[in-house]
């Protein structure tokens, strides 16, 4: 009579990085953990750049005007540290990432909270370019019926 061996010798012969299914101490699917897709200067210059091409769009004063985004302002105010600058001869307004992020307070601190934070800015430096308040930039935009 023969005798045949059973799975569960066979079982035994695997290496030891094999689990009951063969499968245990595989490696992960991605490797390396991937940065993420988008950082907080990537978004927001993402703000920044929406709000502007809004402005521009609606804004024919607006459409010349080069929007830039700076660090930090290079001295003070009177009232502080300017979170922008308005230049209508140089047709140019530039907006200080570091003060508009660290010292404007927001009650939340979550992703939509932080770029209406940022669009707000945006508005009240055209507002102040074209010498206007900033509810008037986009009336249609706040007109509910």
């Amino acid at each position: 009579m023969i005798r045949r061996r059973g799975r569960a010798s066979a079982r035994r012969a695997l290496p030891a990085r094999h689990g009951r299914h063969g499968r245990e101490g595989r490696s992960a699917v991605v490797r390396p953990p991937l940065p993420p897709l988008e950082s907080r200067l990537d978004r927001f210059d993402i703000a920044v750049g929406s709000a502007a091409e809004f402005l521009r769009g609606a804004w024919a004063d607006l459409r010349e005007v080069r929007f830039e985004i700076a660090d930090m302002p290079p001295d003070t105010d009177e009232d502080g540290i300017p979170r922008w600058s308005v230049s209508t001869e140089a047709k140019r307004i530039v907006l200080y990432r570091l003060p508009i992020e660290r010292l404007s307070h927001v009650a939340r601190g979550d992703d939509m909270t932080h770029r209406m934070m940022v669009e707000s800015c945006v508005f009240r430096a055209a507002a102040e370019y074209l010498d206007r308040d900033p509810w008037d930039l986009g009336p249609e935009r706040f007109r509910f019926l």
